[in-house]
């Protein structure tokens, strides 16, 4: 559970971050305003024709939106008491246990078959003739 509190604490902190440069982008490339008893006038800044940032940032929080319900539908509820999460992990071990005997009984017949294999290729070496090299000479 600590890890999806990470997990879900990391999205909220870039959510954080998309808002934080939304605003940033906002702030860089709208046309200033007048207000009244201001003198101060800004040039305008040129506008981004590549890339359009309100669709952009719309989608950066929308799916992180997204992963943060997902996040937060993944933790335990209340309703999860101690006796149901002990109940889980009693079933975890137990399906953990009957794949490791699985495993095992595969990594035994994998090694049969390799003594199988092995005795096949000795046989082999001992009823084929030797081999006689020939010099390069007598080809």
């Amino acid at each position: 559970m600590a890890d999806r509190l990470t997990q879900l604490q990391d999205t909220i902190n870039q959510q954080a971050e998309h808002f934080c440069n939304s605003v940033g982008i906002l702030q860089q490339y709208s046309t200033p305003s007048k207000f009244p008893g201001f003198d101060r006038i800004g040039t305008p800044q040129p506008h981004q024709s590549q890339e359009d940032y309100a669709a952009l940032f719309a989608n950066l929080i929308a799916r992180c939106a997204k992963d943060i319900d997902t996040l937060i539908e993944s933790l335990p509820s209340e309703e999860s008491s101690q006796e149901l999460q002990v109940a889980s992990l009693s079933r975890l071990e137990q399906e953990n246990q009957q794949a490791g005997e699985q495993l095992e009984e595969v990594v035994r017949q994998g090694e049969a078959l390799l003594q199988r294999i092995q005795a096949a290729l000795q046989d082999i070496a001992q009823t084929q003739p030797p081999c006689r090299l020939r010099s390069p000479d007598t080809l």
